[in-house]
């Protein structure tokens, strides 16, 4: 790569004064090392974003998804095509939902000196409801999708009479009282590695041969009016996860008992499903980590440190003595 397809200060004018510091290179010096490099770089990212006003993760040209955004950042930096990037998300939410972990990698042809002003620029280009937490060089055999060993998710239920109003775009509003104790009982059904096609939703997943899923936790947990509902697990089909919570919901309203969670599982119908329960809605749920393979995840040599992003501090004022 050649230093004029390099992308510099002088050409993001308006952010020069935003990334002036020592570790950010001058308008003269190119963002990237090894230009001539003939191999590629991976990189990986840590995404948070709050996912109301998009139509979910996965790329769409004319509408706007958490992805498409997130590339155009990209592209302007690394002065790449959308098709040379590569970006990949570890889940690909639906539209409405959140995500405080979310991990994507991409590809460049050319490494990066440090990555302290690359973190930097990308979150000044990009809007305030989406955030890079971390980005880190990779090594090649990780993959964002499919070295993930297991995926977290959270859905939120408001359960008061009175909904919170800070809470809602992030929680499901229950105005009845819940019973929590049989929704605790009803979750440990799912645990444990089960056929869930009665818990999925047809419009994406009906052409995915395994449906076995391994639940590894799935708890409720009580704080004050709120209620988490963490599950962990190997994967999860298409709506899974807000299926099995609406299934949940009903229990603690004490219309259908915890022991309905195996019966509709061992039919391997959403038709039985439905009979029960409905999908809830995607506000209250949110993507919150994702666990990988631990030699996947270990830096190749040579690589620049992984930015968590920078503190910026106000310099000490000194006052005069009196």
């Amino acid at each position: 790569m050649s230093i004029s397809a390099a992308v510099t200060l002088a050409s993001l004018p308006h952010l020069a004064e935003a990334y002036s510091s020592p570790s950010f290179p001058t308008s003269t010096q190119t963002l990237f090392s090894g230009d001539n490099h003939p191999h590629s770089y991976k990189w990986r990212l840590v995404i948070a974003y709050d996912g109301t006003r998009f139509s979910g993760w996965q790329y769409q040209p004319s509408i706007p998804t958490v992805q498409s955004i997130l590339e155009r950042p990209l592209t302007r930096i690394t002065k790449l095509e959308h098709k040379d990037l590569h970006l990949v998300g570890a889940g690909r939410t639906d539209a409405g939902v959140h995500a405080w972990g979310q991990v994507a990698h991409f590809i460049t042809p050319f490494n990066f000196d440090t990555l302290d002003g690359i973190h930097r620029s990308i979150n000044a280009l990009l809007p305030s409801d989406i955030r890079v937490k971390e980005i880190s060089a990779a090594a090649h055999e990780f993959h964002a999708r499919f070295s993930a060993i297991c995926k977290t998710y959270e859905y939120k239920i408001y359960n008061d009479t009175i909904l919170d109003p800070f809470q809602r775009l992030y929680a499901y509003h229950s105005e009845y009282k819940l019973n929590v104790n049989a929704m605790r009982d009803a979750a440990k059904y799912f645990i444990g590695k089960h056929d869930f096609s009665a818990f999925a939703n047809a419009s994406r997943d009906d052409r995915v041969r395994d449906r076995v899923k391994n639940i590894l936790h799935f708890d409720v947990i009580e704080m004050g009016p709120i209620l988490q509902l963490r599950v962990e697990g190997s994967g999860f089909l298409y709506r899974q996860v807000r299926n099995m919570v609406g299934l949940l919901l009903q229990v603690g309203r004490e219309a259908v008992p915890p022991d309905i969670v195996p019966k509709i599982l061992e039919t391997c119908d959403r038709k039985q499903l439905a009979k029960y329960a409905l999908s809830l809605p995607p506000h209250g749920l949110c993507l919150r980590a994702i666990k990988y393979k631990e030699e996947h995840l270990h830096l190749p040599l040579g690589s620049p440190v992984t930015s968590f992003g920078m503190h910026h501090s106000i310099k000490t004022c000194k006052l005069p003595c009196s």
